[in-house]
């Protein structure tokens, strides 16, 4: 993060974001009055126990779900276009199976009005970016998991959105292709500048990812801590052996297993 990007006005900001619904009689309150700022070009990492809101929050800053209050701003402005201005990457990399490689990553440009060549050329440059440019006429089911969601993210970048949003897209690879997408993640956004926020349960892949970590609290999710991982830039895996990146881990899995340990508590004084 150079001190331009440091020193400049939040890429995007979140101001008060609260959700709750109902479920049967209850009311569950999912998110509570969360406000964070994240800089263009940062990668953040959001971690903390399951149920706490994190999955909750990439759904409200990109509009697939209303708050119950508070606002998300992009560039300081209301945020209208999500579809232009933000890219999703889920854990399942819904992947029309009838499509080919090719066709799949060229989905994006097809909705925003791109003519068929232009829509190639794109394609055709994200997935040399992914590594995939020896797979165009494969389809999803002759992919190996990586494979599928490096076009899940080749897809995602094609529609030209400066923030890109992933709930734990790499949660259903077994642990070596694990690393290696987080490595070719780095990689791609290394080359693409992105703002990115990336929820995960893995804390090794949040610090190892970010710039900074956000912990939240068990739910109703709040912001318990922000981490700025101080490691240098550009990193490989082998920083995952260091001292400095195991006290990173630590503090954060201290951080999460209070607050687990506390609504454990909650949960057997109710019982």
């Amino acid at each position: 993060m150079t001190e331009a990007e440091t020193s400049s006005p939040p890429k995007l900001s979140i101001r008060g974001l609260s959700k709750s619904f109902r479920k049967g009689e209850q009311t569950i309150e999912a998110l509570r009055d969360l406000s964070v700022d994240i800089r263009k070009g940062e990668f953040v990492g959001i971690v903390g126990a399951s149920g706490c809101g994190k999955t909750t929050m990439l759904r409200l800053i990109d509009g697939l779900t209303e708050p119950t209050s508070g606002t998300v701003l992009v560039d300081g402005k209301p945020l209208e276009r999500p579809g232009e201005q933000l890219a999703f990457v889920f854990q399942q990399d819904g992947l029309l199976p009838w499509r080919t490689v090719m066709a799949n990553t060229m989905f994006g440009p097809e909705l925003q009005g791109q003519n068929k060549a232009q829509s190639i050329s794109t394609a055709q440059r994200f997935l040399r970016l992914v590594g995939l440019t020896q797979f165009p006429r494969h389809f999803p089911h002759e992919l190996s998991g990586g494979m599928r969601q490096r076009v899940n993210l080749a897809r995602a970048l094609t529609v030209g959105a400066d923030i890109l949003l992933m709930d734990e897209p790499f949660a259903a690879l077994d642990a070596q292709t694990r690393e290696i997408m987080q490595a070719e993640l780095l990689r791609i956004w290394t080359d693409t500048r992105k703002t990115v926020l990336l929820v995960t349960h893995q804390i090794e892949e949040a610090v190892f990812l970010s710039d900074r970590v956000l912990v939240f609290t068990t739910r109703p999710g709040r912001l318990k801590d922000e981490v700025v991982i101080d490691l240098p830039r550009p990193r490989d895996l082998s920083i995952k052996r260091t001292t400095a990146f195991t006290r990173y881990t630590d503090y954060i899995w201290r951080a999460i297993e209070e607050e687990v340990r506390r609504s454990i508590d909650a949960e057997l004084e109710q019982a």
